[in-house]
């Protein structure tokens, strides 16, 4: 077991999007807010409903201490939109709640032959949007044309196995120049009750320079 934590670089940036089955069990909450049918797309409806809720990583840092205690908030907006399941998403450490180091929008659509791409959006000034998985009233008003696209960087998802949804980036198409890195790789396995991302970021060389070494951040599903 590592003596301490890693530094940030090892930590963002974390989940693009989701993860895995393995680990402890995980702490189911209350029911998350019902989402809207889709069409008659079952399985993105269910994917969409894996998706939602918040959740920690807490267990998985007292195992390794190289792994952060992260907050993972996936929460639907814009309901009533017929283009597919629209979230806000937030992560933080979880002694710096109210200091999150990453806001995203994610919108899942479905792209044929059973797969399922969830789309990265960014905000030009996030700040006014932090707490705001606890609010959804927050996206009132607002539309996606206040957000950018991150091209490239949509995570591609299919579901493997009953219940088990599992897939990442395509190629080296998401850019990234943190720690000198020329390009960012998210690979993300779902079920109902967790989420493992492993998100890394690569110079020109294809050497790792940010983000785990060891695996995929394991993100349980909590209670709020």
């Amino acid at each position: 077991m590592a003596s301490k934590r890693p530094s940030l670089l090892r930590l963002i940036p974390l989940a693009t999007l989701f993860i895995s089955a393995c680990g402890t069990s995980a702490l189911i909450g209350q029911a998350e807010p019902v989402l809207q049918a889709r069409a008659t797309d079952t399985t993105l409806a269910r994917l969409a409903a894996f998706m939602a809720g918040s959740y920690s990583s807490e267990a998985q840092s007292k195992q390794d201490l190289s792994y952060y205690d992260i907050r993972l908030r996936i929460h639907p907006i814009w309901t009533k939109r017929s283009d597919g399941p629209w979230f806000y998403v937030e992560q933080a450490r979880a002694d710096y709640l109210d200091q999150p180091y990453r806001q995203r929008v994610y919108h899942l659509q479905a792209r044929g032959n059973g797969k399922y791409e969830s789309q990265i959006l960014t905000f030009a000034d996030p700040k006014p949007f932090v707490g705001a998985w606890k609010n959804p009233a927050a996206f009132e008003g607002k539309d996606p044309s206040m957000l950018v696209s991150r091209e490239g960087c949509g995570v591609m998802l299919e579901e493997v196995a009953p219940g088990t949804f599992s897939g990442g980036t395509v190629g080296k198409g998401c850019s990234s120049d943190i720690n000198g890195a020329t390009y960012t790789t998210s690979t993300v396995s779902l079920t109902s009750s967790r989420l493992v991302s492993w998100d890394r970021g690569y110079d020109a060389q294809d050497r790792q320079v940010w983000g785990a070494v060891k695996g995929g951040y394991v993100f349980d599903k909590i209670r709020q």
